[in-house]
């Protein structure tokens, strides 16, 4: 008996020890800002920690001290054999590409940037359109005639915010202006909010009366300046509408949160795959925010007008430039 009762507590020891080796072990690694942006990175958190709370594995967060320390933690949660590597931002291509292809068996997905190796998921968001229907809520709503843009670092994924927000302005009404500024041209740009707010309060006081801010952490630094002159601001990636009630006339929100979710959820099924995850206002994968707190801000003339040119793009009726 005694010996019958040794070998159960074995082989119920031996089966809690493989249940837990079977869980899943994602990493979740963020650019120069981190958690606490209330954009891009808390984004990709709130899809990851969707995925935890639903399946319970083992999320480690880690934003590199340094750039040149990006890679050196790629490699050392893939030789720890993570079951699915997260890069939060473009500035991760160059370092995955070369960890992906060291290590084929480890899974990687790549937010905003393509890598051409099967064993990762490059999820792109077609940003652009979204910002053109921003361009339009701009067009209609601003009394000054004169609107703005601040972008973070000056790189093409960037300026395509820009690009696609002219284009909504000028399809909407080309007599009016749009001025646009970044707040640099190194990684650094993304987490300057005090330079970001000197440029809003620079185009605020010449008259610019809505800035689109596509700037990452920095953006903090434009919704402070919209609090100070009580002017308008359209905020990006998540849903910041609530940040500063009565001035955020809407939010363009990148399916940041639901890719990271679907791409988990995909390694806990077992089906992942690699290759292009392209997001766009087809499908949901973009899309501008109203709800409780900003529906008084736009009018059903302008919701009318807004939902029209969003049929057209997502049936290829427009297609909105990306690229200069």
């Amino acid at each position: 008996m005694r010996i019958r009762i040794l070998i159960a507590l074995f082989m119920t020891c031996f089966v809690v020890i493989e249940t837990a080796a079977a869980t899943l072990k994602v990493g979740l690694i963020y650019d120069v800002t981190g958690r606490g942006d209330l954009s891009f990175c808390d984004a990709a958190y709130a899809g990851a920690k969707k995925a935890k709370d639903e399946w319970g594995f083992k999320l480690t967060e880690v934003t590199p001290s340094l750039s040149t320390d990006t890679e050196l933690t790629l490699r050392r949660l893939a030789k720890l054999k993570y079951d699915l590597i997260i890069g939060v931002g473009f500035l991760f291509q160059e370092p995955m590409n070369r960890v992906a292809s060291d290590f084929p068996d480890v899974k990687f997905a790549l937010i905003d940037a393509i890598i051409e190796q099967p064993n990762v998921a490059s999820l792109i968001y077609r940003a652009h359109e979204g910002t053109f229907l921003a361009g339009v809520i701009s067009a209609l709503k601003t009394e000054t005639k004169q609107i703005g843009f601040i972008g973070g670092m000056k790189v093409p994924l960037v300026e395509a915010f820009e690009i696609g927000y002219r284009a909504g302005i000028q399809a909407t009404n080309p007599d009016l202006e749009l001025v646009a500024d970044y707040v640099g041209v190194t990684p650094q740009a993304f987490n300057d909010p005090a330079k970001a707010k000197e440029l809003a309060l620079s185009q605020y006081n010449r008259g610019i009366d809505i800035i689109l801010a596509a700037a990452g952490a920095s953006g903090l630094g434009v919704l402070e300046a919209a609090k100070a002159t009580k002017k308008s601001i359209i905020w990006v990636d998540s849903n910041g509408n609530n940040l500063a009630p009565g001035l955020v006339l809407t939010s363009v929100v990148k399916g940041v949160e639901i890719s990271i979710y679907e791409t988990i959820k995909s390694v806990q099924e077992g089906n992942f795959s690699g290759g292009l995850k392209d997001y766009g206002l087809k499908g949901g994968g973009v899309e501008y925010i109203v709800d409780d707190v900003n529906r008084d801000l736009l009018s059903h003339e302008i919701l009318e007008q807004v939902e029209v040119f969003k049929a057209k793009i997502i049936a290829g009726d427009i297609v909105v430039p990306h690229e200069r």
